[in-house]
């Protein structure tokens, strides 16, 4: 029986990452990139999926924690003779000096776990089991005189080192342990070819790389602004949208997992590990909310050059490196507690979505801000071109219909949150468009066409009957993206429409302090689980209509559904409050951050007015 997903948590280098479970098993890692085949997938299959567990001799329980202001997990093992902490990190170190762009810390493509005896005697094993390529490659393990196993699979390959002797058997290496109190060993998994990366040397290997690398963590999380009610929750976010930066290149992905249910039982289970534009730029929009002006500049580059239209030809998503792969299923893995298919690649990727253009111009926005005068030359040639791109393409595709934000697999609709989208870009247009010098003729149209688009939505898009903003145009359903769109001021709030929205919004779709999507068939099996990030809408738009207090209570109930470690799933099932969907996910710590900045900044000018 797969583990609940709200037992993982994750670690990772900026390049990839690795889940870690509550008892101490890495079930999920792709390697060397985010996007790359899994290595370590009994997340999704328990027979066909390798990890690297850890095994005690006789009964153990577990707490775990990251170590203060850091993407390093610490797990304590107690067993009635003793207690160990499993420390499982992925060395990132400090540069010397930070370059001007590229990554801002130097990796090694390793997976280290320092085992330390910390009371009493400990015996047990580590035991490592590589499935290749998704399970698909055959597995080939040799060992060498020096005591470590390297795993082929083709070109792949993965070295097992330990300070303790490495045994094989079959496609398996075991590590052995047996620690009194103040002895500890390492386990380190590499990467790559022999010989690109020198070994590690216990003692002072594994645990210099420890410190270097909680160095690195503190000294990121150090730059965040937010001080707050929630800034327990808004630094474990930033943190992990931090893990989501795929460094060489400035790419930013949606979530590091793929196939986890939105529904159980159901087929949505889709291949998140991708830079959605949406998505990265819900967190470049994060990332400038608490100061981090260099990882929007990493992911603007990345557009520019995977982009060289600067906006004429945009897609919706891409690959950190290479293009999205067509989706297909692994027929060969049972899936998530039984729940196929397993799909790599995402069709999605095909779809139309024209609400990106305000999604882009909005974090152009945000950076732009935090950058000031500072801006890269490169970037302050080039934004212009993009804001001018975007927003041409924006007047144009304001009458056409697309998938909208929710990519279900139907037909396009005339969607009220893409028409508010449009909008929105072409109001940021006007505004960067002023400051940047563009033709003031250009700003002047997409002024006018701003002002068209929104009378069309508003009168389109409200259902008296319904007593809510809907869906789409000519539709009665309800759709909780109708939310989002009051908090970029494309919806007015003081004429009661949004008010009654809301309430609508709660009864139909509402769960206690949870809400789904909508309620519409999008094409697609299964009754999917309430979506997290709109949760933290509703409590946004509940203090832009001025019910702060109830806001903030509710905001504090949403982050208590977090798992021990701070971290949310994309959806949370309504009956057993269990996390559904690819974990952790961007999109929904995105909102906590997003949502936490925007509540303090509402109850501040609550208070000051009072």
């Amino acid at each position: 029986m797969s583990l609940p997903i709200s037992d993982y948590a994750i670690i990772g280098d900026t390049h990839t990452t690795a889940l870690v479970s509550r008892n101490g098993s890495i079930d999920w890692l792709c390697w060397p990139r985010h996007d790359s085949p899994a290595l370590f997938l009994r997340l999704l299959d328990d027979d066909k999926g390798g990890a690297c567990s850890i095994v005690f001799d006789g009964e153990t329980t577990s707490t775990r924690r990251y170590l203060p202001d850091t993407n390093i997990i610490e797990t304590t093992f107690t067993q009635p003779g003793g207690r160990a902490v499993l420390t499982d990190f992925m060395p990132v170190y400090p540069p010397s000096t930070m370059p001007e762009d590229g990554p801002d810390g130097d990796t090694e493509s390793r997976l280290i776990r320092l085992l330390s005896c910390i009371e009493g005697q400990v015996r047990g094993r580590f035991i490592v089991r590589p499935t290749f390529d998704y399970g698909r490659a055959d597995c080939t393990p040799h060992a060498d005189a020096n005591g470590s196993v390297l795993f082929e699979a083709g070109d792949d390959r993965v070295r097992v080192t330990s300070s303790q002797p490495v045994v094989v058997e079959d496609a398996t290496a075991s590590v052995p342990f047996d620690l009194a109190t103040g002895e500890r060993m390492h386990l380190v998994l590499t990467q790559g070819q022999d010989g690109e990366v020198p070994p590690v040397q216990e003692p002072d290997g594994a645990v210099s790389r420890l410190e270097h690398t909680t160095r690195y963590w503190r000294d990121w999380i150090s730059v965040c602004s937010y001080r707050g009610k929630h800034e327990a929750a808004v630094r474990r976010s930033a943190l992990f949208l931090k893990l989501m930066t795929y460094a060489p290149t400035g790419a930013i992905i949606a979530a590091p997992t793929l196939g986890l249910p939105e529904a159980v039982p159901g087929n949505r289970n889709f291949d998140y590990r991708y830079a959605w534009l949406r998505d990265a730029s819900f967190t470049i929009t994060a990332f400038a909310n608490l100061g981090y002006r260099r990882e929007a500049e990493e992911y603007l580059r990345f557009l520019c050059k995977v982009d060289d239209s600067h906006g004429r030809e945009l897609r919706l998503m891409y690959g950190v490196i290479d293009p999205v792969p067509e989706e297909q299923e692994l027929s060969h893995l049972s899936g998530w507690r039984g729940v196929g298919p397993v799909k790599i690649g995402n069709a999605a990727a095909g779809q139309t979505q024209h609400d990106v253009y305000g999604e882009l111009l909005l974090a152009v926005e945000d950076y732009c801000e935090v950058a000031g005068n500072a801006m890269p030359a490169e970037l302050a040639e080039s934004l212009p071109l993009l804001v001018r791109n975007l927003a041409e393409r924006a007047v144009a595709a304001r009458h056409e219909p697309d998938q909208g934000i929710w990519e279900p697999r139907g037909p396009a609709q005339h969607f009220v949150h893409t028409k508010a989208l449009i909008w929105v870009a072409l109001d940021r247009a006007v505004r960067l468009g002023t400051r940047m010098g563009i033709d003031a003729e250009l700003v002047a149209a997409w002024q006018w066409a701003a002002g068209e688009v929104r009378a069309e939505y508003l009168e389109h898009g409200w259902s008296e009957a319904r007593g809510s903003y809907v869906q789409a145009y000519d539709s009665e359903a309800l759709d909780a993206s109708a939310l989002r769109i009051a908090l970029f001021d494309a919806l007015p709030v003081d004429d009661g429409r949004l008010a009654r929205t809301l309430n609508a919004v709660q009864a139909e779709l509402g769960a206690g302090d949870l809400i789904y999507r909508y309620r519409t068939d999008d094409g697609m099996e299964g009754q999917e689980a309430t979506f997290t990030a709109c949760a933290f809408w509703f409590a946004s738009c509940l203090a832009v209509i001025g019910r702060v207090d109830e806001a903030d209570a509710r905001m504090d109930r949403l982050l208590n559904r977090s798992n021990d470690m701070g971290l949310f799933a994309e959806e949370i099932d309504a009956a057993t409050g269990e996390q559904r969907g690819n974990f952790p996910q961007g999109f929904t710590h995105m909102a906590v951050i997003n949502h936490s900045v925007r509540l303090a900044e509402i109850s501040e000018a609550h208070r000051q007015a009072a």
